[in-house]
This record gives structure tokens, C-alpha cells and sequence, in this order.
């Protein structure tokens, strides 16, 4: 068997065992191991050491933790309620109040906070009730709770798009730029379409009752500064210091998870026991995040040295078909991947995969990254898998997983009518790159 074949049937081998529910991280390292040692010997194992150490030593990976400690401490600062809070009552008398109260807090706070399990949950938890009761329609409410939670994955700082830097050879700096505008671009699609369902529809989103507004436009004001102030000094020293080129993403996280864990303490919602939570949770995550990263650049190596890929380039540029087509046909791809796996494997496994074929297509790989991380945010929201709906549905059992998945398919569609304008338009994604590095 050559070694381009016996790279095939690793991937082929590492697919299956993905599906079968076998971890991520122990079936590259050990499909990849099988597949080397049959390879090139014994130096598989040396390969291996290699590959983890050269991981472990990579300084922007550091900012992996940081950002989840963050994210996690202004879960636990009660700053998403307060956030709420106040779009809501300035929302308070127009159709469908509740649902851009929902998309607009999670926006925002996207900015603060990459984890979107947990934005998700808190969404969830929050608005779920409050729009029951209201008499919100249960599908658009669950589509608009699920896609404002969903943006976090898009909107920097994302650990997805930290990941995904290193791998495409772009700047963490030019790549979360790159994902701003079509960050924005989505949540303006979601709120548009939820205000025009509504102004068509009063029904699926009545106003809030006279009983429920603010007693005074000061109140409101007072509401909102309580709510967005805190999060926007945070977002200046994190999100705000990296566009403007004064720190690192690894310093800025830095500066936003000490800046994070004084605002708990000034609201006086930190304890040990929070803390301390805070703390594992962290160490779980970036764990698994790290050993993923260190399983598939070992992956990724093995499966370079049996010159698959290559082969995979020159099979895909031999169907002679135009660069355009090629691309839409990989991004296709990327997006039928998510259906059944999360983003973890398809940044790590398949993407690394493409890019031989990518490079040959002469593709901006900013504007490429920014494509690749709006199709991986439609895995959270695409049957079967869909984990957003399983996290909804936890803490919204009364709603039934058929509703939240029609609700969900709703702004999927628009999803990926934001993909085709990025893809069409390039210039949405890279015009704040160029602005920032003056080209």
C-alpha cells in the first residue's frame, strides 16, 4: 500500500471512530500513531514528542485560558442579567421587544466572552421564561435565543478563531478583525428578520405591558449604564487593545481576566466557592483544548509526511472546475462537517486538509478564515447534532425539541445568506483588516 493511500485510510479510519463517539484528541493521537509507525517507523514516536512539545511551547495558545477564565468570571458576575435588563425596558414598546433584547444582549456580550454553551444557557435561563409568559411565540424565541448565543463562536474574542490562526498562518490579530463585521452583519440580519416577522405578526411578539415598562426614560438610562458600562471597559481592554495594536491577544486576555475578576469582586458576586469553580472549569476546558491542538498538529504531521494531502490537491484541482466553484464546493464541505461534528475536529482535522488545495486557489486566507468560522457557527444551529438546541432545551424543558429546531432552521437560513455576502462581497471581512494595518 503506498503512503498517500494509507494517509486516506487514516482519515477515512479517524472519520468513523469520530462518529462511533470515541474522544477527539485519543483517536488522533492514536490513529495517528498506527498510521505512522506503518509508515515511517519508529521516528513516529520521536515525531510525536516533537509535535507536543513544539505545542506546548507556542506563546499564543496562552490565551486560551485567559479568555475562558474571563468568560466564566462574568458569567458569575450577574452582568448578562443586568445587560438584559435594560434592553428590555428600552425595547419595552415595540413589537418583539423581547426577542432584540435577547439578539442585542448577546451581541454585546459575545464581545466579552467566547464560551457559547454557556452564553446560551444563560440566554436561556434568562429570557426563556420571561418570554413564555409574554406570550412569545416558543420557535422564533428559541431561533433568537439559540443564534444571539451562537455569536460567540464568531464575534472575537473567539477561542475558535485563536485556535484556527495559527493553522491558516494569519494573525490572531488580522483574524479577529476579520470576523467583526461579519459578526455584526449576522446580528443584523437576526434582528431585522425577528422585526419583521413581528410588525407583519403581532402576535409571535406583543409589546411588553404598560405594567412591565420603565416608570422614566432616566430609569432606563440608569439601567443601561449599570448593565453595558462595566462590559465595555472590559471589551476596550481586551477587544479594544488588540485592534488597536497595543497588546497581544495573549496580553490583552491577560489584562481582561484581571479586569473581569475585579468587577466581581466590586459587584460583590465572587466568593471562594465561585472562584474556585471558575478555576476548574478553566483548567478542564483549556485542557482539552490544548492536548486537541497537540493530537492534531501530530496528526496533521503524519498525515503530511504520507503526502496525502497533496494527492487530495491535486484530485480536487483535477475535476477542472472554476476557483469559485472549488471554493463554494469546500465551504459546502465545512458546513455538511458540522452537522454531525463539533468545530474542534473540523478546524484541527479537515481544514488542515484543504488548505494544500486552498493555497493553490491563490484565496486571501484572512478572508478564508472568516468564511471557514461563519460556516462553523451554523454547526451549533444544524440538525442533527445541533448542541445549542440540547443546551436550551435543559433549561427550557416545556419547550418540545421539534419547535427549537424549526425556530433554529429559521436562522440557520439567514445564516447562510450572511455567508453568501461575505463570499460574494470579501471586503466585508477584510476591509477592518486593511484599515488597521493601513494597506
Amino acid at each position: 500500500m503506498s503512503p498517500e493511500v494509507l494517509g486516506l485510510w487514516l482519515l477515512v479510519a479517524l472519520f468513523v471512530l469520530l462518529l462511533a463517539g470515541f474522544p477527539i484528541a485519543f483517536t488522533l493521537l492514536f490513529v495517528a500513531l498506527v498510521a505512522g509507525y506503518l509508515g515511517v517507523g519508529a521516528d513516529a514516536f520521536g515525531l510525536m514528542i516533537v509535535q507536543f512539545q513544539s505545542t506546548m511551547e507556542a506563546s499564543t495558545l496562552a490565551a486560551v485560558p485567559l479568555f475562558v477564565f474571563m468568560g466564566l468570571i462574568l458569567e458569575r458576575a450577574g452582568l448578562m442579567e443586568r445587560l438584559f435588563g435594560a434592553f428590555r425596558l428600552m425595547f419595552a414598546p415595540l413589537r418583539g421587544s423581547l426577542y432584540l433584547a435577547v439578539l442585542a444582549t448577546a451581541t454585546i456580550f459575545a464581545m466579552a466572552t467566547g464560551i457559547v454553551g454557556a452564553s446560551v444557557t444563560v440566554i436561556g435561563l434568562m429570557a426563556g421564561r420571561v418570554m413564555q409568559k409574554s406570550g412569545y411565540d416558543p420557535r422564533l424565541s428559541a431561533g433568537a435565543i439559540a443564534a444571539g448565543g451562537t455569536l460567540g463562536i464568531l464575534i472575537p474574542p473567539s477561542v475558535m478563531l485563536i485556535v484556527m490562526g495559527p493553522i491558516l498562518r494569519v494573525s490572531i490579530l488580522e483574524l479577529f478583525a476579520a470576523a467583526v463585521v461579519p459578526g455584526y452583519l449576522l446580528a443584523g440580519l437576526f434582528l431585522i428578520y425577528c422585526l419583521v416577522r413581528c410588525h407583519f405578526q403581532p402576535h409571535l411578539g406583543p409589546p411588553l405591558p404598560q405594567a412591565e415598562r420603565a416608570p422614566s426614560v432616566g430609569y432606563i438610562l440608569k439601567e443601561f449604564a449599570q448593565g453595558v458600562l462595566p462590559l465595555a471597559v472590559i471589551i476596550a481592554a481586551t477587544l479594544g487593545n488588540i485592534l488597536a495594536g497595543l497588546a497581544t491577544p495573549t496580553e490583552a486576555a491577560g489584562v481582561g481576566a484581571f479586569a473581569s475578576f475585579c468587577l466581581t469582586l466590586a459587584y460583590r458576586r465572587m466568593d471562594w466557592g465561585k472562584l474556585k469553580a471558575a478555576m476548574l472549569q478553566t483548567l478542564e476546558t483549556s485542557s482539552v483544548v490544548l492536548f486537541l491542538i497537540a493530537a492534531s498538529n501530530y496528526f496533521g504531521a503524519v498525515f503530511s509526511i504520507l503526502q496525502t494531502p497533496f494527492m487530495i490537491t491535486g484530485a480536487l484541482l483535477g475535476f477542472g472546475v472554476s476557483p469559485t466553484v472549488l471554493l463554494l464546493l469546500l465551504l459546502a464541505l465545512i458546513f455538511f462537517l458540522g452537522w454531525p461534528l463539533d468545530w474542534a475536529p473540523i478546524v484541527l482535522i479537515f481544514l488542515p486538509v484543504m488548505l494544500p488545495a486552498v493555497a493553490q486557489l491563490d484565496v486571501n486566507m484572512v478572508w478564508f478564515g472568516a468564511l471557514v468560522a461563519v460556516c462553523l457557527q451554523t454547526a451549533w444551529l444544524s440538525p442533527p447534532v445541533a448542541l445549542a438546541a440540547y443546551f436550551l432545551k435543559g433549561v427550557m424543558p416545556d419547550w418540545e425539541l421539534k419547535d427549537i429546531y424549526l425556530g433554529m432552521l429559521q436562522f440557520l437560513g439567514l445564516q447562510l445568506v450572511g455567508l453568501m455576502l461575505v463570499f460574494f462581497f470579501p471586503q466585508i471581512a477584510l476591509w477592518l483588516p486593511n484599515v488597521l494595518l493601513g494597506r
